[in-house]
């Protein structure tokens, strides 16, 4: 269960409770927000969940009494069930500056809802929580990026093959899904998360009401999961128009099952795509909708590197979400070279990353981004390069490149 895994925003979450007045804890259903908010929530702390009918009754009816607190930290869970609360919890903490006064949960992110806007801003600490990492089940501490800046990552690195990454991969991260060990199983419980979100969930902050086209989106959209996509072949298989489309896609990206990867622009402007990298948030849920299996993907080269795509995505994500001195671009320019991710840290330093399943590197692999480096950095700022691989050696390629086995993601 999720109180089983130490969660690397633990310690972030608690140290906003010392200098914010709010705290929102933003992430999917069952990602162990739940868990997260009570393990950090004082002693003498008032836990109140919206999905209770008569909390929510009252969060309703009566918004200025249901956000009176008369405890360290008051814990709101689900918030997104009564955006109302929010308007009234900013006048609370406009009238007192303690820190810690309430903690809330969302499975939607509140920014994106009307009812809400920015009404809290200078106020509140947003803290994402992802599905866990694999970091998190192994309880190890989340080093990579400082080891990929400095370029200091073990010879060798044991234990992770192909196989085993693609098994990582299938699990996924929902804590509950992450224990089943029959693929069948947890198949089962994807597809019934799924249809729980399709049924209950999306009215909370969404009038959808073409079901049946959520559905098949759902698989449409997974099948783009590491690639740049393409709204117009989506609506030829779709009975909705475009408009429609980037509305329901919008709604399933707020409520983190999918996510977008903006490109790095910040030199060589005309040059540089303006399209975002669009990735599903889980593979374990992204492989049973796509119907997979792990000895098809094992032999499949195209289903391999995308589910390996996606697998590292979500890994960075994780790690990123972190620090503040962080965030995450990919880059693509309009001859087609293309790098993963990059990675820019507030120095002005990046780190670019290519994902290749395979079990073997060669010096081709860093041709993007050694052309990148020559090209558009031009050594103005510090650029390491990285391939990550199902290898399980370190291996220098040239200066400031290296190929480095996945598993260091959770090892390093």
């Amino acid at each position: 269960m999720a109180n089983e895994f130490k969660r690397w925003q633990c310690k972030t979450v608690k140290e906003a409770l010392k200098l914010r007045r709010v705290i929102v804890i933003s992430g999917a259903r069952q990602t162990g927000k739940t868990t997260l908010s009570q393990q950090v929530m004082p002693k003498n702390g008032d836990y109140r969940s919206l999905d209770d009918t008569d909390m929510l009754n009252f969060a309703v009816s009566d918004p200025k009494g249901f956000v009176i607190n008369k405890t360290e930290t008051m814990v709101i869970d689900e918030i997104q069930k009564a955006p109302q609360l929010v308007p009234e919890i900013k006048l609370a903490v406009d009238r007192n500056s303690q820190p810690g006064q309430y903690l809330l949960t969302g499975s939607a992110n509140i920014l994106t809802l009307p009812a809400i806007s920015e009404s809290l801003a200078g106020r509140v600490k947003y803290s994402r929580l992802r599905p866990l990492t694999v970091g998190e089940t192994l309880n190890k501490k989340p080093v990579f990026l400082e080891h990929a800046f400095n370029r200091d990552f073990p010879g060798k690195i044991t234990g992770f093959n192909k196989e085993a990454i693609i098994d990582l991969a299938f699990r996924g991260g929902y804590p509950e899904a992450v224990t089943i060990e029959n693929q069948k199983h947890r198949k089962d419980w994807h597809m019934d998360y799924l249809q729980a979100i399709i049924e209950r969930d999306l009215k909370d902050i969404a009038n959808i009401r073409r079901q049946d086209v959520l559905k098949s989106l759902f698989g449409i959209l997974a099948s783009w999961s590491a690639k740049f996509m393409d709204v117009t072949q989506i609506t030829t298989t779709l009975p909705i128009n475009k408009i429609t489309l980037d509305s329901y896609i919008n709604t399933l990206v707020s409520m983190f099952m999918f996510e977008k990867v903006s490109p790095w622009l910040k030199t060589d402007y005309e040059r540089v795509g303006k399209r975002s990298k669009f990735y599903a948030a889980d593979t374990g849920i992204m492989t049973s909708l796509l119907g997979w299996n792990q000895k098809e993907v094992f032999m499949n080269q195209d289903r391999c590197g995308k589910l390996t795509g996606t697998f590292v995505f979500q890994e960075l994500a994780a790690l990123v979400d972190l620090d503040n001195q962080y965030n995450l671009f990919q880059y693509r320019d309009r001859t087609d070279r293309e790098i993963d991710f990059i990675i820019e840290r507030e120095d002005g330093a990046l780190l670019g990353i290519e994902v290749k399943a395979g079990h073997s590197v060669s010096k081709s692999d860093f041709a993007p981004q050694e052309w990148f480096a020559a090209n558009i950095i031009k050594n103005k700022q510090p650029y390491t390069g990285l391939v990550v691989y199902s290898g399980d050696r370190t291996i220098p390629f040239a200066e400031n490149m290296l190929a480095v086995p996945i598993a260091a993601l959770w090892t390093a």
